[in-house]
């Protein structure tokens, strides 16, 4: 598999540390508030990485991190009139709930930054008896920019061009305006820890270095994350990380491009900020997924009204597919016939194909063309006119399910049988279509599906999709 790595500029083959194994560390959320769709990204598209590799047989270990302790959370709790591990709890829980709805994987290990001070305080540490790092009267520890003298390798600038781009506050107990906090000292009713520079907690980048040391070790294979972390908070990360351990922090950086809402930068003052809750209320979250995973990982895509629905009537297009397969293999008896050997091979050369696109630099677009390849050949020869077989059928059915999973979709159970009173009203309209009472069968149709229940009339029958 070839990978673009942000670091090198360029795509390159996957090589891990150890064989068969892959170490993958990815920025999580801070959890103040619900998600907005600019953060599903990441999430849905660094799942997918993972389901792929395990796909392709490799042992994964997949660490996604919370950061709950924060100035936005301590913001938010002193608005709400609680305490930062209130909040945090709170939107942990309202995380784990959207990743639920988005089909997302829960992480091997999601830490939290506060189960991890001790190691961040050693970390802090190291870097001070080395030089790296700074003690000021105030309490604050800062990193020492200028030591390192690759900062701004990974997004290919020099400390100049960094220090002269970047919003940066000049603190008075700054050695240079480009030194970034490692620990910053209490502030009066803030939450704090115990350190040997007193009273404080961490700050955001050392809580990442940290982590991935402690659950991954002191190289990893692959570290990702949106585009906009790459400065500062990836390249904080290589200096803090490197600097301690003497060792190449992450062999392979992923990052995902924008998110742009009806072609303009979401942002609350625009009124074009959702939260994947918002939207997921509305639409439903299978379709934020879809958006998601629709277009290559690192071209921006755009969120809007009309695309949201184009997702909806895609994944409508596949679920039909499937329910269709299902009822044929339920109906259908016997072994392969004759001519359907080739019609199993043309099946599988989708397979093929959506394994060389996902090798290529997951390419989940064109693995999602491939996918409705598939569903356009099984539609063409396996339906009640060619009468396929019950082997056919269930091998078509079980590869288009494969290769949906890998990509997180059609998660939706939809052929979940009903119960004896929806049985019989659509035995009810089947007698009253056989004696051509279009109106009582119009009726009954219209009574079922305003109970979430869709009627789907073929040549061999009723099909039956719960929605």
């Amino acid at each position: 598999m070839k990978i673009y790595n942000t670091m090198t500029g360029k795509k390159e083959e996957l090589k891990t540390i150890n064989e068969g194994e892959v170490k993958i560390y990815a920025c999580g959320p801070t959890v103040y508030n619900y998600i907005h769709i600019g953060n599903a990204r990441p999430i849905c598209v660094f799942d997918i990485l993972r389901r792929y590799l395990e796909y392709r047989g490799y042992k994964v270990t997949f660490v996604q991190n919370f950061t709950d302790i924060d100035d936005k959370i301590i913001n938010r709790a002193n608005e709400e009139g609680s305490d930062y591990k209130t909040v945090s709890e709170k939107y942990i829980a309202e995380y784990k709930t959207d990743a639920k709805g988005l089909n997302v994987r829960e992480a091997t290990v999601h830490p939290k930054a506060t189960e991890n001070i001790s190691q961040m305080l050693d970390m802090i540490k190291i870097l001070e008896e080395k030089g790296y790092a700074y003690s000021t009267e105030y309490g604050d520890v800062y990193f020492r920019t200028n030591k390192f003298k690759e900062y701004g390798k990974l997004s290919h600038q020099p400390l100049e061009d960094l220090e002269a781009g970047a919003r940066i506050q000049i603190g008075d107990t700054k050695e240079d305006p480009m030194d970034f906090a490692l620990w910053k000292g209490a502030k009066p009713g803030e939450p704090s820890w115990t350190s040997p520079w007193g009273e404080g907690r961490p700050g955001w980048h050392i809580e990442c270095s940290t982590m991935a040391k402690r659950y991954l070790g002191e190289t990893i294979d692959i570290h990702c994350g949106g585009q906009d972390l790459i400065f500062p908070h990836h390249e904080n990360e290589i200096a803090q990380s490197e600097c301690t351990n003497e060792k190449p922090f992450a062999n392979y950086w992923m990052h995902n491009g924008y998110i742009n809402v009806d072609n303009k930068k979401m942002s609350k003052s625009l009124g074009n900020f959702f939260t994947v809750r918002d939207v997921a209320q509305q639409y439903g979250y299978e379709p934020i997924r879809y958006l998601m995973v629709s277009s290559h990982y690192r071209s921006p895509i755009n969120y809007s009204i009309d695309i949201i629905n184009q997702c909806k009537a895609s994944l409508d297009r596949l679920y039909n597919c499937r329910e269709d397969l299902r009822f044929l293999a339920k109906n259908s008896e016997g072994a392969l016939k004759e001519g359907e050997q080739e019609i199993k091979d043309k099946l599988l050369s989708h397979k093929e194909d959506f394994i060389r696109v996902m090798e290529d630099d997951l390419n989940t677009a064109d693995a999602i063309t491939a996918l409705f390849e598939l569903a356009r050949d099984i539609n063409t020869n396996l339906n009640p006119q060619t009468k396929p077989s019950k082997e056919l059928c269930e091998f078509a059915l079980g590869l288009y399910g494969e290769l949906a999973d890998v990509l997180g979709l059609l998660y939706e159970e939809k052929d979940a049988g009903v119960d004896d009173e929806i049985q019989s009203l659509i035995d009810q309209r089947t007698q009253a279509r056989k004696d051509k009472n279009w109106a009582e069968a119009d009726r009954i149709r219209d009574e079922l599906k305003s109970r979430g229940i869709t009627i789907k009339d073929t040549p061999n029958g009723t099909i039956i999709v719960t929605e």
